[in-house]
C-alpha cells in the first residue's frame, strides 16, 4: 500500500505549466463540442421541423437535417489540412484561438437564422453555409488542442494528459444537454420550437469568450519552438499534407483506420440513438436528454482513466478492447433501448460511451507519436479528420436509411461491426509507442531527411 501511494503522485505529477495547458485545450474543446453537439441534437429535435419542408414521415425530415449535419464533417478535413499546415509553421496557440472564434461566430449566427416558413429554401441554404464554417473550424481545433498537451507532456504519462482534451468532448456535450434540459423543462413545446432553441445557440458566445481568454495564457511547447527554429534556419518549406503523405503514409492511413469504428460508433450512440428513441421507442425528449446527460458524465470520467491505462499497458491493448466492444454493442444495445425501461435504456447508452472511451482516450498520444514535430499537426489532422467524411458524417444517415428499409436494428449493428473489423486491422498494424520520447522521433526524422538528401549532394555537377 505504501509503495502504491508513493508512486501515485509521481505518475500523475504535472510539469510546471502543464495543468494550465490542459485547461486551455479543454476550454476550447468544451466550447466547440458544446456547439457541435448542440447542432446534432437540434437536427433531430428542432431543425427537421423549422428549417425544412414537411416530408412524408418524421424520418424524411430528420434525414434531410442529417444531410446538413454531414456538411460539417465534409468541411472538417479541409479545416484540418489548412490549420495543420499553418499550425506546423506558425504555432498551435494562434490557430487554436482563431478556430475558437470562428466556430463561435458560426454557432451564434445559427441562432439568428429565419425559418423555412419565413424565407423558404434560403433557410436550409444558410444553415448549410454556417454548418460548413463550423465544421471547418472544428477540423482545425482537434489537432492543435491535443498536440498542445501532448508536446508538453512527460513521456511516461502522455496518454493520460493528452486524453484530457478528449474529455472536453463529453464536457461540451454535458453543457449542451444541461442547457437543452433547462429550456425544455421551462418552456412549452411550442415556445421551444419558436424561439427557445435559439437561446442555446446564443449562449455559446459566453463560453467562447471564456475559452478564448484562457487560451491567451499558454505558450507553444519547447519541442515545437525548437523545431520551428530549425525550420527557419534551414529555410525548409513545409508542404503540409503533401509531405506528410510522402514521408509518413503508414502513420496517416493507420490513423484513418483507428478512427473509423470510433467515429462511427460515437455518432450512432449520441446522435442516431436520439432519433431511434424518438421514432422507434417513442421516448420523450426530456427522458432522452437525462439519459444522455448521465452517459456523458460517465464518458468524462472514463476517458482520462483509459488514457492512464494506455500509459500502463500500451495504446494498442486498450484500443483493441474498445474495438471489440464496438463490434458487439449494436447487437445488444438496440434491444435494450427497445425495452423502454429507463435504467436499461440508459445503460445501453452508457455502455456505448464506455466502449467508445477505450478507443478515444489513447488517440491523441498514439497519433502524436506517429509523426515528427515539424509535420505533426498536419499528420494527426489529416488522419483524424478525413475519416470523419465516411464515418461520423454518414453514420446517422446510413443508420436512418437502414432503419427505414429493414425496420430493424440488426443491419445497423452489422454496419457498426463492419467498421470495427477495419479498425481492428489498423490496431494490429499500428506500432506500440507508449513512453516514446518525441525528441527521438524528431531525431529519426532528421536522419531520414539527411539520408534522402545525400544523393543530391553527391550528384556530379553538369
Amino acid at each position: 500500500m505504501s509503495v502504491r501511494n508513493e508512486l501515485r503522485p509521481k505518475r500523475f505529477k504535472a510539469p510546471p505549466g502543464l495543468r494550465r495547458v490542459v485547461a486551455a485545450s479543454m476550454a476550447g474543446t468544451v466550447v466547440e463540442w458544446y456547439e457541435f453537439f448542440l447542432y446534432g441534437t437540434a437536427a433531430t429535435l428542432v431543425f427537421s421541423k423549422v428549417f425544412f419542408p414537411k416530408g412524408g414521415n418524421d424520418l424524411d425530415t430528420i434525414l434531410a437535417a442529417f444531410v446538413t449535419y454531414a456538411v460539417g464533417f465534409a468541411a472538417r478535413p479541409i479545416g484540418g489540412i489548412v490549420f495543420g499546415q499553418l499550425g506546423d509553421r506558425y504555432g498551435r496557440k494562434k490557430l487554436l484561438q482563431f478556430s475558437l472564434l470562428l466556430v463561435g461566430a458560426a454557432t451564434f449566427l445559427m441562432g439568428c437564422l429565419p425559418t423555412f416558413a419565413q424565407i423558404g429554401y434560403w433557410a436550409p441554404a444558410l444553415l448549410v453555409t454556417l454548418r460548413f464554417f463550423q465544421g471547418f473550424a472544428v477540423g482545425g481545433e482537434w489537432g492543435g488542442a491535443v498536440l498542445l498537451v501532448a508536446e508538453h507532456s512527460p513521456n511516461q504519462s502522455r496518454g493520460f494528459w493528452a486524453s484530457w482534451p478528449q474529455a472536453g468532448v463529453p464536457g461540451g456535450n454535458m453543457l449542451a444537454t444541461v442547457v437543452l434540459l433547462v429550456l425544455t423543462w421551462t418552456l412549452s413545446d411550442a415556445a421551444f420550437l419558436s424561439w427557445g432553441w435559439r437561446v442555446a445557440f446564443w449562449l455559446s458566445a459566453v463560453v467562447v469568450l471564456i475559452g478564448y481568454y484562457i487560451r491567451t495564457k499558454v505558450t507553444d511547447a519547447p519541442i515545437f519552438v525548437e523545431a520551428q527554429q530549425r525550420a527557419l534556419q534551414s529555410k525548409a518549406a513545409s508542404l503540409g499534407v503533401v509531405e506528410v503523405l510522402k514521408r509518413y503514409p503508414r502513420g496517416v492511413f493507420t490513423a484513418m483506420g483507428l478512427r473509423l469504428a470510433e467515429n462511427t460508433m460515437y455518432y450512432l450512440v449520441v446522435t442516431f440513438s436520439i432519433t431511434y428513441l424518438k421514432v422507434q421507442v417513442h421516448a420523450n425528449t426530456v427522458a432522452i436528454l437525462r439519459w444522455l446527460l448521465v452517459a456523458h458524465a460517465v464518458h468524462f470520467v472514463v476517458i482520462p482513466l483509459a488514457g492512464h491505462l494506455s500509459d500502463r499497458f500500451g495504446r494498442r491493448p486498450i484500443y483493441f478492447i474498445g474495438t471489440l466492444g464496438a463490434a458487439a454493442w449494436g447487437f445488444f444495445a438496440f434491444p435494450m433501448m427497445n425495452s423502454g425501461h429507463n435504467a436499461i435504456v440508459m445503460s445501453a447508452i452508457v455502455i456505448g460511451l464506455i466502449v467508445h472511451g477505450c478507443m478515444y482516450a489513447p488517440q491523441p498520444a498514439a497519433m502524436a507519436e506517429m509523426f515528427p514535430t515539424r509535420m505533426r499537426y498536419s499528420g494527426v489532422s489529416l488522419g483524424y479528420q478525413v475519416t470523419s467524411i465516411v464515418a461520423g458524417s454518414l453514420a446517422p444517415i446510413i443508420a436512418v436509411r437502414l432503419l427505414q428499409t429493414y425496420k430493424s436494428s440488426v443491419p445497423i449493428a452489422c454496419y457498426l461491426a463492419a467498421t470495427a473489423a477495419v479498425t481492428a486491422v489498423a490496431v494490429l498494424a499500428a506500432r506500440e509507442t507508449k513512453g516514446v520520447d518525441l525528441a527521438t522521433i524528431d531525431l529519426a526524422d532528421a536522419q531520414r531527411l539527411a539520408v534522402a538528401a545525400e544523393p543530391v549532394r553527391n550528384a556530379p555537377a553538369e
